[in-house]
């Protein structure tokens, strides 16, 4: 069970969501997670990940957030420790997915900020947010992105899409760009096929797959559509 220190600052309500708000509500915490549902991270890393956050305050979360049982450290006692999420800190998974396809909605179209930062392992949250299994297509195969080094892969099987870390091992298509072009694709800054035809992302493998991943993460393209890829698996057009 979480502990929590009744020091700090409460709803004090009787309530399943004041009880949660209370652990995760401050600034940075929920970024925290984020960091570490993609993989553990040691403390520089996740400094890295969260520009402006200081060292002082990621330490104070760290902690708060152990004394929590949200996460736990993978090496203590080492002044770089590691981090990774107990049980409990990963079944926040699905909440934050949720509240991550609403900051797509809210940010879709927006102009994008001329201070913000972006990191490629943010890439990883952002796909699992954007694909819908209503979209799935009725074909098993696999798209392996590249995210400026992020490598992750989005698996197909019986409609259902499961997203994992690192490559795939026959990939269907293999995408390649770099985190701000990732970023104004899902943001809705940016067309696919734009960016394609631009030289901004590279594709290569089976061409008839482009417009159906692109319709699973919700950015276009339609079953039967053939777009020209790099490096063809298959002639466009053909399975």
């Amino acid at each position: 069970m979480a502990k929590v220190n009744r020091e700090r600052r409460t709803y004090d309500q009787e309530c399943g969501l004041a009880y949660a708000l209370d652990v995760v509500g401050e600034r940075w915490t929920l970024l925290i997670i984020r960091e570490l549902l993609v993989r553990p991270r040691r403390y520089n890393e996740l400094l890295d990940a969260l520009p402006g956050i200081g060292t002082n305050l990621l330490a104070d979360r760290l902690a708060f957030l152990a004394d929590a049982g949200l996460i736990r450290s993978t090496d203590p006692g080492r002044r770089t420790a590691g981090y990774e999420l107990t049980d409990l800190g990963r079944s926040l998974h699905e909440p934050i997915l949720g509240l991550a396809r609403f900051g797509l909605t809210i940010g879709a179209g927006m102009p994008k900020r001329a201070e913000a930062v972006i990191r490629p392992s943010w890439a990883v949250l952002a796909i699992e947010a954007m694909v819908d299994n209503e979209r799935a297509p009725g074909v098993d195969e696999t798209y392996q992105f590249n995210v400026h080094g992020e490598i992750f892969h989005v698996t197909v099987v019986n409609r259902e899409a499961t997203t994992r870390p690192g490559p795939a091992e026959n990939p269907t298509l293999v995408i390649e760009t770099d985190a701000q072009t990732f970023f104004e694709l899902g943001m809705r800054r940016l067309d696919p096929i734009e960016a394609l035809v631009g030289g901004l992302v590279r594709v290569t493998g089976t061409a008839s797959a482009v417009p159906r991943c692109l319709r699973l993460i919700g950015l276009g393209g339609a079953e039967g559509t053939a777009i020209p890829t790099s490096g063809d698996k298959t002639p466009a057009g053909r399975r």
